[in-house]
């Protein structure tokens, strides 16, 4: 898709996720000029971080690479971790999905396994072979977190496709989910009124799963109180 020329590519589920929920999308540019992304932060009530194919830079969180995965482009990885540090200083509304939930971590201060099968011999496969639109094992939610209050249950099916998670949960944040084998599912931050991410891709499911649109609409609440 665009061939060589560098190309921005979201998936439509992400945007109709916040569009038929009741808010407005807006895709933010890689800029790279610090007063020019204050700037963007400016203009909007709420970050939504996407997933991505690629993996952060294994020496943004003081490892050295591992494994022979694409890493994503020092550019989006530059501007993802920036904002997410500015939008903990606002306390904007954030809310964190696949890579987005690992971004999340790494900007601030935790690290990730590089790949789960290698460094995580007794997990199970965290990449399903079904579609995204099913949903393959569950996840448990800590008790007086973020998540189970906008999910209203102690448990949560969800779909799986990712190779990386969270090692070590960043100082400031705690783990609101765990999948069967002990694989950190979900972190939210105590000291924000919504910094939430999730390992999952809810934005397949929000459809026809009343926890996964749950998601969407706490972000989006939160959202509109951003602004008086």
């Amino acid at each position: 898709m665009g061939g060589p020329e560098p190309t921005y590519f979201l998936r439509a589920r992400y945007i109709r996720a916040v569009e038929e929920l009741g808010g407005i999308p807006l895709i933010l540019p890689l800029v790279a000029d610090p007063a020019a992304r204050r700037r963007l932060l400016d203009t909007v009530d709420g970050l939504l971080l996407t997933g991505s194919g690629p993996d952060l830079p294994p020496r943004l969180y003081g490892e050295k690479k591992r494994y022979k995965f694409p890493m994503v482009s020092e550019r989006r990885a530059d501007f993802e971790l920036e904002v997410i540090r500015q939008a903990r200083v606002r306390d904007l509304p954030l809310l964190g999905i696949c890579g987005g939930m690992q971004a999340v971590n790494v900007a601030c201060g935790g690290s990730l396994f590089q790949d789960i099968p290698a460094q995580v011999p007794s997990a199970m496969d965290h990449r399903q072979k079904g579609k995204a639109i099913q949903v393959s094992h569950g996840v448990t939610i800590a008790s007086k977190s973020l998540l189970r209050r906008v999910v209203a249950s102690e448990t949560l099916m969800v779909n799986s496709s990712h190779h990386q998670s969270v090692k070590r949960v960043a100082p400031s944040l705690m783990v609101s989910a765990l999948a069967p084998d002990g694989i950190v599912e979900a972190i939210e931050s105590p000291h924000h009124r919504f910094l939430l991410a999730v390992q999952w891709h809810p934005e397949f499911l929000f459809e026809r799963h009343v926890g996964h649109r749950r998601l969407f609409e706490a972000f989006l609440r939160a959202a509109r109180r951003t602004r008086p």
